[in-house]
Parts: structure tokens; C-alpha cells; sequence
């Protein structure tokens, strides 16, 4: 009779603790990805003025791969034999990117973004280190996820360098 339990790799009966070790990083990613969007939303909506609208449209488009991200976490945390959570279990971390008390204060929202930004690179740079030797089809994901929030960290960067250049720090 055929098993239907794989005999190697991270789904193996024997990789249980490791697979479970490995979930809860997940989740976290899930979550940091899902709390970036909702505080993205607010971002890209909350900014006045004609300076702003350069971060904002960013901003949009970043919401859309960020969604991305988080489904692509999810799906792998089923494919884990995990379950992915529901909003009772979220629990906000990024005080960092609350919408600033004026809605002009465009170098509050990049310092928020690079800082996200810097946040998930760690956590993922962390996913990847667990996932060495252990599981590469998780490890490949995750590697690519952190190059998209390299190059965000990094077009922010040049964002707070052009505002810190113009004095509006």
C-alpha cells in the first residue's frame, strides 16, 4: 500500500518539530506582510500636498506586491500543514508606521516604510538562515521576497535622502 506521507524533506513525519518551528516563522512573515498592506492603505491615502504623491503612488504599487507576499506565505503555510490564522489572532506591532498627525509629514511615512522595510529583511534574512539544509522550496521563496523588500528599503532610502537634502527632515 502506497504512503501518502512523504518519506524526506520538511513534510516527513520525522521533520514534525523542525516543520513546526519553521511555521511560527512563517506566520510572522504572514502577519508583518498583512500589517505592512493595512498600514500602507492608510499611507497612500492620509498624505496632502504635491511632494506626497510620488511616495503615495510608491506606496500603492508596494501594497499590491506586499498582498503578494503575504498570500505567498500563506499558501505555504498550508502546504506545511499549517493553518494560515484568522484576524483574531493579529496582534500590531508597526507603531512605526502610524499615519503621522500631519498629513504633510511626508518624512515620517518614508522613516515608517524603511524601518518595515529593515524589519522584514531581518525576519526573512532569519526564514532563510532556519531553512538552509532544511527546506530550499521555502528558502527559494523567501529569497525572493527579501529582494523585493531590499529594493523597497532601498528606493525609500534615496526618498528620505532627497527630503533630508531639500531640509524637510
Amino acid at each position: 500500500m502506497a504512503s501518502t506521507t512523504p518519506t524526506g524533506g520538511i513534510l516527513a513525519d520525522d521533520m514534525r518539530d523542525k516543520r513546526e518551528d519553521l511555521l511560527k516563522l512563517l506566520e510572522k512573515a504572514y502577519w508583518m506582510e498583512i500589517e505592512t498592506v493595512m498600514s500602507y492603505i492608510a499611507n497612500s491615502t492620509n498624505p496632502d500636498g504635491v511632494r506626497a504623491q510620488e511616495i503615495i503612488e510608491s506606496l500603492k504599487t508596494d501594497i499590491q506586491e506586499e498582498l503578494g507576499h503575504a498570500t505567498q506565505f500563506a499558501t505555504r503555510i498550508k502546504e506545511l500543514y499549517g493553518t494560515v490564522p484568522g484576524s483574531m489572532a493579529f496582534k500590531p506591532e508597526q507603531d512605526y508606521l502610524q499615519p503621522p498627525e500631519q498629513q504633510t509629514d511626508i518624512t515620517h511615512v518614508i522613516k515608517g516604510v524603511i524601518e518595515a522595510e529593515t524589519g522584514a529583511i531581518s525576519h526573512y534574512n532569519e526564514v532563510i538562515e532556519f531553512c538552509a539544509d532544511v527546506d530550499p522550496v521555502t528558502e527559494d521563496m523567501v529569497i525572493a521576497i527579501l529582494r523585493d523588500e531590499e529594493g523597497h528599503k532601498r528606493l525609500f532610502e534615496g526618498f528620505l535622502r532627497e527630503y533630508e537634502a531639500e531640509g524637510r527632515d
